[in-house]
Order: C-alpha cells, then sequence, then structure tokens
C-alpha cells in the first residue's frame, strides 16, 4: 500500500466533452485557472491538453500551451505540470475510400507532437506506448514513432509518463527502457475504462501493475463511473494516482463535477484510507524532476516512503 500518493488532475482533454459538462476548460485562461484550482484544492500534478478557444476542439498550439504555463507559473498556487505529446494520432477511415484519412482524423508526426515540449520544457510529458481502438477510432503510436518521440523527450531532459491503455503497452515501455531511451526511473500511468484498450477493474491493474520494471514508479486512473474506484485500488497496490474532467465529468450520480470537487473527493479517499496527497515540491524530489524556478534537476528524495 502507498500512503503518500501523487495525485495528478487530468483538467481537460481532447474529447467532445464541453458540451456535456458546462465546467470543462477551454481557453488558455479557463485551464490555467483549473490548473490553480486543482493546486489549491491538493493536487500534486496537472496534466493538460490545450482547445480551440472558438470550437473547444482539438489544438495543438504552442501559443495556447505557453499562455497556459505562464498563467500557472505567475500564480501563487505550485503545482508540477504535464503537458500532453500524445495528440495527432487519431485516424478515422474514410467511409468512400478507406486508405485515407475521413473527417476527425488528426495526425502529427513524432517532431510535431514533441514541439511544445521541447519549446516549453515542462516537468512532465505524456509519452503513449502504442496503437489502439481507441473508441470507434484508431490511435496511431508506431514502434518507430515511438522511439523517436522518445528520443527527443529524452534530449530534452523533460521525464516522460508513459501512458499505457493496454498490456502490450507496458511491454513496449519496458523495451525503450532496454534500448536506454528511459532516463532514471520510468514513470507509469496505466490508463483504464477506454474502449477498447484495458478494463478498469483490479484483476487489470494488478496484471499491469506485475509487468513493470521493478525501479518504476506507477499511477493508474479509470474513466467515468471507475474514477474514485481506481484511486483507492491504485493506493492499495501501492502506485499513485489520476482524476480530472478529462476522464469524468460528475462528481457523483447527476452532479456535474469541478476538477476542484474532484481533487477533494480524491483527497478524502487517500486520507479515509490512511494516506496524504504529496506536495509538489515533494513530487519534484521523488521523481528527480526539473524545479522550474531554478532548472536544476531536484535529487533528494522526499515525502516518505512511497
Amino acid at each position: 500500500m502507498n500512503r503518500n500518493v501523487i495525485l495528478t488532475c487530468a483538467v481537460t482533454g481532447a474529447g467532445d466533452t464541453t458540451g456535456k459538462n458546462p465546467n470543462v476548460p477551454v481557453t488558455p485562461k479557463q485551464i490555467a485557472d483549473n490548473c490553480i484550482e486543482a493546486a489549491r484544492a491538493g493536487a500534486s500534478v496537472a496534466h493538460i491538453h490545450v482547445r480551440d478557444p472558438e470550437t473547444g476542439g482539438i489544438s495543438h498550439s504552442v501559443d495556447h500551451f505557453r499562455e497556459v504555463m505562464e498563467r500557472v507559473r505567475e500564480a501563487d498556487a505550485d503545482i508540477v505540470m504535464n503537458i500532453t505529446a500524445g495528440g495527432g494520432g487519431d485516424w478515422i477511415p474514410d467511409a468512400e475510400d478507406p486508405t485515407r484519412g475521413g473527417p476527425g482524423t488528426d495526425i502529427q508526426t513524432p517532431a510535431q507532437r514533441h514541439e511544445p515540449v521541447g519549446e516549453l520544457l515542462p516537468e512532465l510529458c505524456t509519452l503513449d506506448c502504442g496503437s489502439l481502438n481507441f473508441g470507434d477510432m484508431v490511435y496511431v503510436n508506431t514502434a518507430d514513432w515511438l522511439r523517436e518521440h522518445a528520443r527527443l523527450v529524452q534530449a530534452a531532459g523533460v521525464k516522460p509518463e508513459l501512458e499505457c491503455f493496454d498490456l502490450g503497452h507496458v511491454w513496449f515501455a519496458r523495451q525503450l527502457q532496454q534500448e536506454g531511451l528511459l532516463d532514471g526511473d520510468p514513470l507509469f500511468q496505466l490508463c483504464l475504462g477506454i474502449p477498447w484498450g484495458a478494463e478498469a477493474d483490479p484483476e487489470t491493474m494488478l496484471a499491469m501493475r506485475n509487468r513493470l520494471p521493478e525501479n518504476a514508479n506507477w499511477a493508474a486512473f479509470g474513466i467515468g463511473r471507475h474514477q474514485m474506484p481506481m484511486v483507492a485500488q491504485a493506493m492499495l497496490l501501492g502506485g499513485h494516482a489520476r482524476v480530472g474532467l478529462e476522464d469524468n465529468l460528475y462528481l457523483e450520480k447527476g452532479v456535474m463535477a469541478t476538477n476542484g470537487g474532484l481533487v477533494e473527493k480524491a483527497g478524502t479517499i487517500i486520507e479515509n484510507l490512511g494516506g496524504r496527497i504529496m506536495t509538489p515540491a515533494e513530487t519534484r524530489a521523488h521523481l528527480s524532476l526539473r524545479d522550474p524556478s531554478t532548472g536544476q534537476t531536484v535529487e533528494t528524495a522526499a515525502g516518505g516512503e512511497a
């Protein structure tokens, strides 16, 4: 059991959720405000996507990421920043010509996906570790693309959060480690409940956890109604946790969530199980992340045994 929990808040994703919950942030200012709200509610890490401020849809704009980062850094609430680098992988075959991408297809090269990370140098960025039937589309991540992307992240000195949506993704992440493309102790995020990847249940989480490298740090999350049960399950199995409006829109049945409310509810679960949420400073030390105020890597672990 892990009693010192790194709690991530994924404040907004790229999915079509803005019309389902009015609290989902869209503009860079709203996204930054939600990061600050999550920090004040006790979150250790804020994971961000950015959206087109006009449509609420997918955006890869470095300027949008930059505005979010600057607004959060200027606030009086500390939080570790985790930028997505997993956009630009959506493939929807055209109905008339399945050899071509149809409406909704959004494909970027590894270099394009890496651009916000390379320019802004957050403490963390995501590295999705394989392809997946993601709902009704295919999320594309070939092995060679992932190797190229891992090299770019490694050269930037940013720690990748290895997002694994199925057991084979854990296998490939271990391969990246064997090839020397991951520095230090790897950080895994087990992503559960997305159709049609790994299911959100204790057996699946345990199976994925049992295939991690011995020196791995890891967290897990479930989407929708599985979000809070997976917070407890991850803690009990020795891991960290993630909540947020990217993954779940409801605080309870019929009650729309906010990011701050989800962080507070997760915090109550963690405390009731005898644990505590690690501060951002403790998180940087525990994961050997770069301190944004100094630019230096924090080397000494803090926050107790995890």
